[in-house]
């Protein structure tokens, strides 16, 4: 177990004499209408920005147990309340987490907490539904192609059992939503990109109504295997082109079938992204 060191993540500042010039002729030059009042900062704050800018930079890192209130306090010149609070505010984000009687740890690693503000801004609540079927059209298929060429064999055999395990559930005519759901996330771990993983993973949170309304029918849960099982078939020959083929035309089928529930219209989009949050 690692014990992490701290220091000060802050703010760099202008090295070079001409940036700062170059920085005040664009005020002077009407830049200055741009900026805005100054928010001061709270205490808490600026350590929750300490400690996330050091788990991004991987000085800390997943295991590692950062030093007890009472040090913290002592470091950051601030009452154990203060770092209780930053301490609190980063478990609830899920890059900390508190053991009682054993302390503080890391529990993402530096490319989760790069991705999660990246997914917050990306996968926001009034998002656009087919915005985030673009990205997911641009993402998927390449997360297929790695996984044809990184998954292990076992991780094959799991993702067989999983499309079996739909095939029941269609010829039963049975809610298949859950097993649709784990195909696409061991998908996203096969791909062996952490960054990839936790961005599929944050569209999914959104989207993840419109299954509902994509599976509600014996054809739609047949298409929905079928495209399954022609992304399936070429992972396991380790066809990578067919691969991300097979992946995109499965996503524009359900993006065509949910624009057609209500001919295209943005009303459905913006309803299905405020039923998903």
């Amino acid at each position: 177990m690692r014990k992490a060191r701290f220091f000060d993540a802050g703010v760099e500042k202008f090295e070079d004499p001409k940036q700062a010039s170059d920085f005040t002729t664009s005020i002077e030059k009407g830049g200055v209408r741009r900026l805005k009042a100054v928010v001061k900062m709270r205490a808490y704050e600026n350590i929750v920005r300490q400690i996330r800018a050091l788990i991004e930079n991987g000085k800390l890192k997943q295991g590692d147990r950062l030093p007890n209130e009472r040090e913290l306090s002592s470091t950051f010149k601030v009452s154990r309340a203060t770092v209780r609070e930053a301490i609190l505010s980063l478990e609830a984000v899920k890059l900390l987490i508190r053991r009682q009687g054993d302390g503080t740890y890391v529990i993402a690693s530096s490319e989760e907490a790069l991705v999660q503000p990246l997914a917050a801004a990306l996968f926001q609540k009034g998002g656009d539904l087919l915005d985030i079927f673009s990205l997911r059209k641009l993402l998927e298929p390449e997360v297929a192609q790695l996984a044809s060429e990184k998954a292990t064999s076992e991780e094959i055999n799991d993702l067989g059992k999983i499309l079996t395990k739909q095939e029941i559930e269609v010829a039963c005519n049975k809610d298949s939503i859950q097993t649709d759901i784990d195909f696409h996330h061991l998908l996203a771990r096969m791909g062996r990109n952490r960054v990839l993983e936790r961005l599929l993973l944050a569209s999914d949170q959104i989207i993840g109504q419109t299954r509902q309304r994509y599976l509600q029918t014996e054809e739609r849960k047949q298409k929905s295997f079928t495209g399954h099982k022609d992304i399936f078939i070429a992972i396991k020959n380790r066809d990578g082109t067919g691969a991300r083929q097979a992946m995109r035309r499965h996503l524009e089928e359900v993006e065509n079938i949910l624009l057609q529930t209500k001919k295209g219209s943005r009303e459905m989009v913006y309803d299905a992204v405020e039923r998903s949050i």
